[in-house]
């Protein structure tokens, strides 16, 4: 099979690797019909990682039909429309909060690719009421239910997010976009969407977002020069690779902004990637004074897929506004480089 693969930093390569097949009673094989780049493979886009004898399989968003499961897998069928979400079922119950099992970075291989195996199936696949009749943008708004759309929704929970709050949504990619698309969608009273990167701001104001353009001047004064108090709720979808108005990467830049630009007693949440041995800073005694409350982590698609799908499926929310190109995989390097170039905001690779 084709599948997307990182070989050394900037590098990706179209290589031909093994379809893979059951190993477990428990296991279902995937047949993808629709992938995406994410993000958070630009983190690992901008790093060594793999090498010409050890590639790194890359990508987490995926949907398409099961093609084959295992005797012990009860509750799907070859040929069922399923929807992959990036961090799976590890198959052991858990007294705490699930730990990740990912794919893109891990043993379980990547999803840009035309096939993908699937542990523990029954509990780690998301079925979705697509058939031949399906529209490619219904495919694409559920394929989102795999990422993005539930990390967009699920920032919002970690800030405490209540309807009628006013949202403050830190970088207009695709998570930031869905983040603000989520905060409209349950009910916020104004949305505010900063970046700098125009072409993200105009869609973020397309859907009724109040675009701030850090690169004009300073985001929090901007805000608060509509909301003098500050905003109830405030997310970072950026991470620790967010640059300031020079273009400089400046780790911390969004936790401060957020300290500053949300009201006392409201809430931040942080969905934005932070890797590495790198440590920021921010004010504890501004922090407490303000009592605020923060909440992060990596979200697990499956703990909102219920809602997701249902909304998706009433005609009430469509993500895939976002999708800017729909490539095949063997053009995936290219757009690779578009992307991590802020040149495309969100791209969908079809598989025949």
């Amino acid at each position: 099979m084709r599948a997307a693969v990182l070989i050394g930093a900037y590098n990706i390569s179209i290589i031909d690797l093994p379809v893979p097949r059951l190993q477990n009673a428990t296991d279902a094989i995937v047949r993808i019909t629709a992938s995406a780049i994410c993000g958070s493979d630009l983190h690992y886009y901008h790093q060594e990682l793999g090498t010409p004898e050890d590639p790194m399989p890359i990508g987490h968003e995926a949907i398409g039909y099961i093609d084959s499961i295992g005797d012990a897998v009860q509750t799907l069928q070859v040929g069922d429309y399923v929807v992959i979400p990036d961090n799976v079922d590890d198959g052991h119950f858990n007294f705490g909060p699930e730990l990740p099992n990912s794919y893109g970075s891990s043993r379980l291989g990547g999803c840009q690719a035309e096939y993908v195996r699937v542990p523990f199936a029954d509990d780690s696949l998301i079925p979705v009421p697509v058939n031949a009749s399906t529209n490619a943008t219904t495919v694409m708004d559920y394929l989102f239910v795999s990422d993005i759309f539930a990390t967009g929704w699920t920032v919002l929970d970690f800030a405490g997010f209540q309807p009628g709050d006013t949202v403050a949504v830190f970088g207009a990619g695709p998570v930031g976009l869905l983040a603000a698309y989520s905060a409209m969608l349950r009910g916020a009273s104004r949305v505010y969407s900063v970046d700098h990167v125009q072409d993200r701001l105009d869609l973020a104001e397309s859907i009724g977002a109040i675009p701030i353009n850090f690169n004009r001047s300073d985001p929090v004064e901007q805000i608060l020069a509509y909301e003098p108090n500050g905003v109830t709720r405030s997310v970072d979808c950026v991470g620790y690779e967010a640059v300031n108005a020079q273009g400089e990467v400046e780790l911390g830049i969004v936790l401060r902004n957020m300290m500053n630009v949300t009201s006392d007693y409201g809430g931040i949440g942080v969905v934005g990637v932070y890797l590495g041995e790198e440590t920021t800073t921010m004010s504890m005694t501004q922090f407490w004074r303000k009592a605020l409350t923060m909440g992060s982590g990596i979200v697990l698609p499956l703990q909102h897929a219920t809602e997701l799908v249902q909304l998706i499926a009433s005609g009430r929310a469509s993500p895939s506004f976002v999708v800017s190109s729909t490539i095949g995989i063997e053009e995936v390097p290219e757009y690779f480089r578009r992307f991590d170039q802020h040149l495309e905001t969100k791209v969908v690779i079809q598989f025949p």
